[in-house]
């Protein structure tokens, strides 16, 4: 038995307000390559199952492009004649019973299950049963749900279990009323087959269970995110579980890094060769408040031409005479002005100078304020 697990799809998401020739934000538009890519592999492949483990759209409303873009997809998918269970995630499911589930427009496809309900939903077949636990807001309920999903195991069948959760606080995403499966009913993992999860973005098995596993998301939400392998889990369950990775090709993420003490020396040896199209994060060192104002951001992307994006960050020198400034963005005039007369007076004139720019800028907030 064969079984494709992706997982947290995000369709519709954007970033980085960059437009492509389709009119399409770019980030977008990478969400939806990165998807095309999964279909055109379930077409060469032709596993027996397909599982989606939850956050298939961004939004639990979802804009109609991503709308149409899923229904699309899903058609090609559904005239392979392969069953494919998809559960919600919690970017995909309502916060209130005002709404109505997104996954419910997958009802009516011949080859699509879909569990959005907040509850288990088991979806059983000849030989295998799939124990569904989508995202659920309720953590009281989820205990209730999860005891279901253990009372319908049936050693006579492949049991596979799917979830959208946190498994332990590593697996958490720091987002809003995502879900942490209680430790207390691992247990029940090792009654499994197969645990295929969602919700964290990275690919791998979870601490000592060999048949639990995250899938990852097909690309990133964040440019936090720094992993330049995205991609697919195929499961095969015969006498024992094998687990292959299939990476996909995705828009790279690359670093930088300028050294501004040797700013010159230090552009000549920059290497831009695998920036073509990417993603660029570069970082600024050594810098002080001064030499910070002699380089502009349009210099450093202009070294990039062929990126995508580039986005600069600036680490400035700490000592003592710095006063420990990390973001020239984030501090005040009053306080760049006292900066630069600490980095050029001694501690007698300073203190003279400090009290008088303290006075300066006390009036000049004042009148600030009466004209507003």
């Amino acid at each position: 038995m064969k079984i494709l697990h992706f997982s947290d799809t995000h369709l519709g998401f954007n970033d980085l307000d960059i437009i492509n020739k389709e009119n399409i934000n770019q980030r977008e538009a990478d969400f939806y390559d990165a998807f095309s890519q999964v279909v055109e592999q379930i077409k060469t492949i032709k596993p027996d199952f397909i599982i989606h483990t939850g956050d298939l759209f961004h939004r639990s409303s979802p804009s109609n492009r991503a709308i149409t873009f899923a229904l699309e997809q899903f058609l090609q998918i559904d005239s392979l004649n392969i069953p494919f269970i998809l559960i919600a995630g919690n970017h995909s499911t309502p916060r209130t019973n005002l709404s109505s589930p997104i996954l419910r427009i997958f009802e009516n496809f011949k080859n699509i299950y879909v569990s959005y309900s907040q509850e288990y939903k088991k979806i059983e077949f000849e030989d295998v049963i799939f124990h569904t636990l989508p995202h659920m807001n309720d953590e009281t309920t989820a205990i209730e749900q999860i005891n279901s999903c253990e009372a319908n195991i049936n050693e006579s069948k492949k049991n596979i279990m799917m979830m959208h959760c946190s498994v332990g606080a590593w697996y958490l995403m720091s987002e809003f009323g995502e879900w942490v499966y209680p430790s207390n009913k691992e247990y029940i993992f090792e009654k499994m087959d197969y645990v295929a999860l969602g919700h964290w973005h990275g690919f791998g098995n979870v601490g000592k269970y060999e048949n639990v596993y995250y899938s990852g998301s097909l690309e990133r939400t964040s440019l936090n995110d720094k992993r330049n392998s995205k991609g697919f889990i195929v499961a095969t369950l015969e006498d024992k579980l094998t687990i292959e990775y299939k990476e996909i090709s995705i828009r790279a993420i690359r670093q930088k890094e300028i050294d501004c003490k040797n700013l010159e020396s230090s552009i000549e040896l920059l290497d831009t060769s695998d920036c073509q199209n990417a993603i660029v994060e570069v970082k600024l060192k050594n810098l002080t408040p001064l030499t910070s104002i002699d380089i502009q951001n349009k210099q450093i992307k202009d070294l990039f031409p062929n990126a995508m994006s580039v986005s600069i960050k600036r680490e400035f020198i700490k000592n003592e005479s710095s006063s420990n400034i990390d973001n020239l963005e984030a501090i005040s005039l009053e306080e760049y002005f006292l900066e630069h007369i600490k980095q050029h007076s001694d501690e007698k004139e300073y203190e003279r100078l400090k009290q008088k720019t303290q006075e300066l800028f006390s009036k000049y907030e004042e009148v600030s304020y009466d004209t507003n």
